[in-house]
C-alpha cells in the first residue's frame, strides 16, 4: 500500500506540473498577441528585383547548364565509364528535356505577350 501512495503523490505532482505549463503558456500565447497588437510589425524596405532580362539569361544558362550535364554523362556512359549508371543517364536525359521544354514555354509565351502589346489600339 506504501508503493500504491507514492505512486498518487507523484500523479498529483506531474498534474500540477502540466497546469503549471498550460498556465505559463497561455501567458506566453497573451504577452505575444498583446506585442503583436501593441507593436504592430514595420514596414521593410522594398527588395531590389531582378531585371527580366537578367532572369531569362538565369534561365537560359541553367538550361544550358543540364544539358550539358546530360550530354557529358551520356559521353561517359558510352564511353564505358564504370562509376557511370544508365540511370544516371536517362535521369540527367529527362531532366534536360523538360527543363528545354519548360524554357522553350516560357519563350512562347514572351514573344505572345510580345505580339499582343504590340497589337493593342494606341
Amino acid at each position: 500500500m506504501v508503493q500504491r501512495a507514492d505512486i498518487n503523490n507523484v500523479l498529483s505532482e506531474i498534474r500540477n506540473l502540466r497546469t503549471q505549463m498550460m498556465q505559463n503558456q497561455r501567458v506566453e500565447q497573451d504577452n505575444g498577441i498583446r506585442g503583436r497588437v501593441d507593436n504592430p510589425a514595420r514596414v521593410s524596405e522594398p527588395r531590389e528585383v531582378p531585371a527580366f532580362s537578367d532572369m531569362l539569361s538565369q534561365a537560359v544558362g541553367s538550361v544550358n547548364d543540364v544539358q550539358q550535364n546530360a550530354n557529358h554523362l551520356r559521353t561517359a556512359y558510352d564511353m564505358g565509364d564504370p562509376s557511370v549508371d544508365i540511370t544516371r543517364v536517362m535521369i540527367a536525359s529527362q531532366k534536360a528535356s523538360v527543363s528545354f521544354d519548360a524554357l522553350t514555354q516560357v519563350r512562347n509565351r514572351v514573344v505572345k505577350a510580345y505580339e499582343d502589346i504590340m497589337n493593342m489600339p494606341v
